[in-house]
């Protein structure tokens, strides 16, 4: 495929488009102007993170006008399996945390709150509008077609009484020899694959580990627990860990099958 630069264009925008011409946006014309420098006449490629790919030429320095609108260049299908990493908001760290599972390839990124969590008071509205920019900027980067989701913040425990039975969680710890590691637990889902679909989800805890009443519940409500490391992971390291796991699983699902 051409290398070409990527702009991502939500699909609502995508839907609304008439006669092929697309509006900019003043930083989507700063960043195709000023930053990638593209010229008048040049192409590049517009993905709407819903598996879609289209070649677009700059017609002017604050518009686009969109190849064949209605037959994308590339057409991709999500994935069958889908991959689900539930993080509670650490300190600090976060923002890199979505960009590099983006990265990574993970479908649903869910920020969680627990009792032991450091950063409570955060402005969520704002603060999604800017972690949607970030995944934004990290699915133009790694040139995904399938934008990943963020969702809501939610309490984890609230959260694990929510899931069904298309869902399957494990939920990582440190301190426990007992419990398989998260390689062992995915290759023990063999029988959930085999009904195609479903989302597989690993928890990373919060820094200061979770709360004897956070581990009542899990233990009461048969909640797999997991390791993912001998040694006690930072809360990025643990999701950027976590998420290449997760992803290498499906990787060599889809060459088995």
């Amino acid at each position: 495929m051409e290398d070409l630069t990527r702009l991502f264009i939500s699909p609502e925008r995508i839907v609304n488009i008439k006669s092929n011409n697309l509006k900019l946006t003043n930083d989507e014309a700063h960043y195709i102007n000023k930053v990638m420098r593209i010229k008048t006449g040049k192409e590049i490629f517009i993905a709407n993170g819903e598996g879609s790919l289209w070649k677009a030429i700059k017609v002017k320095n604050d518009s686009l006008k969109i190849s064949q609108l209605q037959k994308p260049y590339l057409f991709q299908q999500q994935e069958i399996y889908l991959l689900g990493i539930a993080v509670v908001i650490p300190k600090s760290g976060f923002e890199d945390i979505l960009k590099m599972c983006t990265e990574i390839g993970i479908d649903f990124i869910q920020p969680l709150f627990s009792e032991r969590q450091v950063n409570k008071n955060l402005n969520f509205t704002k603060k999604f509008l800017r972690w949607n920019s970030i995944i934004n900027e990290a699915v133009e980067q790694s040139e995904r077609l399938w934008k990943p989701s963020i969702l809501n913040g939610m309490d984890i425990i609230e959260w694990l009484k929510r899931r069904d039975n298309q869902e399957r969680v494990s939920i990582s710890v440190t301190r426990e020899d007992t419990c398989y590691d998260l390689n062992q637990w995915l290759k023990k889902q063999q029988e959930i694959v085999n009904k195609k679909g479903g989302i597989f989800w690993n928890v990373i805890g919060p820094e200061g580990g979770w709360s004897s009443r956070e581990i009542d519940f899990f233990n009461e409500n048969n909640n797999t627990v997991v390791k993912l490391s001998e040694t006690i992971l930072r809360t990025s390291t643990a999701s950027i860990n976590a998420s290449s796991i997760l992803n290498q699983w499906r990787n060599d699902l889809k060459l088995r099958n």
